[in-house]
């Protein structure tokens, strides 16, 4: 059964790594459980809860993905984000808000967590090939290309039913991305703050959302960003070999060619403190 998947993850306070042994390192704010992850093993991929920035945000989960299609989360569950132990056959993993979402290897998709947004009325979907959650919408990338999102759609963050040929997909705090086969980027939802200003992208081959910004990794392992930059979350044209990008609430990170990270943004509870990760798997 093949799984796949991120391999560095990046939360609203913390971020993720999945080391080429299988072991996850963790990085930033722990103080709902997020970071407690030094005893998982045989992990393939990882992902984080983001949720934006505000006053009554902070607590957040982490989830595993395991090379045998299980899947592991710790972190805040007040809405049962967590309980995914009775998951198998899983192949890739999403989190969002109070939410898990779990992609199966028959295309079809299960969800644990907060229903009040309907952005876990995933049981419908079917032939899906990846997945992204935003904070309060969930999106689905079809085998064929096409996407599929429900949830709040209150900026139009879900209009995604004119999308085609599409390889990716990525969800921020009121946006959504997706990465078309030849290697540009179509955007939906909120533009006040410049995220969904992506139209002059070429040659991408990855994509990532935070909370009000969006990366992506070129063909060359350059890396592009626009949207809000109060914290420098889009400071990123120094990067080079970069392989793999993911955007949390107010910080960027950079897997590189090596296996090293590099991080930037905002790194009040040290969120950014990667240098010292090293042996991070390449997909």
């Amino acid at each position: 059964m093949p799984v796949n998947g991120p391999v560095i993850a990046a939360g609203r306070r913390h971020s993720l790594g999945v080391r080429a042994d299988g072991t996850v390192v963790a990085a930033g704010a722990g103080a709902a459980g997020e970071c407690r992850v030094d005893d998982w093993a045989q992990v393939v991929a990882v992902a984080a809860g983001n949720v934006h920035t505000a006053p009554n945000t902070g607590r957040s989960h982490s989830v595993g993905l395991r090379s045998d299609g299980t899947v592991l989360a710790t972190g805040w569950n007040g809405d049962g984000q967590c309980e995914v132990a009775s998951w198998r056959n899983v192949t890739l993993v999403a989190a969002g808000w109070r939410r898990t979402l779990g992609l199966l290897d028959d295309g079809t998709v299960v969800a644990a967590g907060r229903r009040r947004e309907g952005a876990c009325d995933v049981s419908q979907w079917r032939e899906i090939v990846a997945l992204a959650c935003g904070d309060w919408h969930s999106v689905g990338l079809r085998a064929d290309g096409t996407a599929v999102a429900v949830g709040n759609n209150r900026r139009g963050q879900c209009a995604v039913d004119a999308w085609r040929d599409l390889t990716a997909v990525a969800a921020g705090y009121l946006h959504t991305v997706g990465l078309a086969r030849d290697g540009r980027v179509v955007a939906v939802g909120d533009r006040s703050t410049g995220a969904c200003d992506v139209d002059a992208w070429r040659d991408i081959v990855a994509v990532a959302a935070g909370s009000y910004h969006t990366v992506a990794v070129t063909a060359a392992g350059r890396v592009v960003a626009v949207g809000n930059n109060a914290f420098g979350q889009c400071d990123v044209a120094e990067w080079r070999g970069i392989v793999a990008v993911a955007a949390g609430s107010t910080h960027t990170l950079g897997l590189r060619a090596d296996g090293t990270v590099v991080a930037t943004g905002d790194n009040a509870h040290g969120q950014c403190d990667v240098t010292g990760w090293n042996a991070i798997r390449v997909p």
